[in-house]
């Protein structure tokens, strides 16, 4: 299958997914999630176009960054150490993985101010990144207190299970988190279970293998 056979088809299952909780396709933003990819493929999707993108790494993200026109919005989806908190402000436009006051320490020198969005470890794992339920409220203070970061909402890495249904759950619990601090963007679903996800509410979802295909090593 073609670059463009996969777009077309994520669009496809996007628009689907909508029809389904009636809400308008253009309240679903589509991140491209680009790591391990090269250039020209990022290229190839600009030009069908395609204008997010999400990247895991700032060392491999910088050359894409400078590779892609201007007007592409740069995504920040990996874990963020705070000592290149600074550098992935500078670069990024949407950072969606905060959650320690190290980072937005960092992220308060940048240069410019970046949308930002709380991770939130949705099922408590204890292996992924990301703040407990209980820790969000008390976080959500120092993101409003900082001086470069423009609170946007919430954004989860759920459970990796077989069944998309059963990552409904998981997805309202974030959305219902979300209503209550009143977010205006829910970063949730992958390309297994995106379309549960904007189902549940999701404003931004991370597709990457269902576009690029398989991830190359």
């Amino acid at each position: 299958m073609s670059l463009e056979e996969r777009y077309r088809a994520v669009l496809q299952r996007v628009a689907k997914a909508c029809e389904a909780s009636r809400r308008d396709p253009s309240s679903v933003t589509l991140v491209a999630a680009s790591k391990n990819q090269p250039v020209a493929a990022l290229l190839e999707m600009y030009d069908l176009g395609q204008k997010e993108f999400g990247e895991n790494r700032l060392q491999e993200a910088l050359p894409k960054i400078a590779a892609l026109p201007t007007d592409v919005t740069w995504h920040f989806i990996g874990r963020l150490q705070s000592n290149k908190a600074r550098k992935a402000a500078d670069a990024f436009d949407v950072i969606q993985t905060l959650e320690s006051k190290a980072q937005l320490r960092e992220i308060d020198k940048s240069c410019k101010v970046v949308d930002g969005l709380i991770e939130v470890n949705i099922a408590d794992e204890f292996q992924k990144n990301g703040l407990s339920v209980d820790y969000v409220d008390e976080f959500l203070q120092e993101v409003l207190n900082s001086t470069h970061v423009h609170f946007r909402g919430l954004m989860t890495v759920g459970p990796a299970l077989d069944d998309p249904e059963k990552m409904r759950m998981y997805f309202r619990r974030l959305r219902e988190l979300g209503e209550r601090l009143g977010s205006q963007w829910l970063s949730m679903g992958m390309s297994g279970d995106f379309d549960v996800a904007i189902q549940e509410g999701a404003t931004h979802v991370r597709v990457g293998t269902a576009l690029f295909g398989p991830r190359p090593q």
